[in-house]
């Protein structure tokens, strides 16, 4: 009984850990996800680098961006870090 309420703080400290740090994490990974399987052409968006850029075509795992007249750059979906309501 006693090596079971030593265990009882470790054990607290394991399910702080998890909801305050292991679960929003894994949220937030799950909604950009979604986000980037749901991208569609025409959509403003945002790289993790920071450019900004209008999706011009969607391919299986790949974005063409259109960044200004007649530039196009191709980005992995996983490069898209949010879309802009603009």
């Amino acid at each position: 009984m006693e090596q079971l309420l030593g265990l009882a703080p470790i054990l607290l400290m394991f399910v702080a850990m998890w909801f305050i740090l292991i679960r929003p994490a894994k949220k937030r990974q799950q909604e950009t996800q979604n986000m980037q399987s749901n991208l569609q052409r025409g959509d403003k968006v945002i790289t993790i680098g920071g450019l900004h850029g209008e999706i011009d075509s969607i391919e299986d795992t790949a974005v063409t961006l259109k960044i200004a007249d007649n530039v196009r750059v191709k980005f992995d979906r996983q490069a898209i870090g949010r879309i802009v309501n603009n």
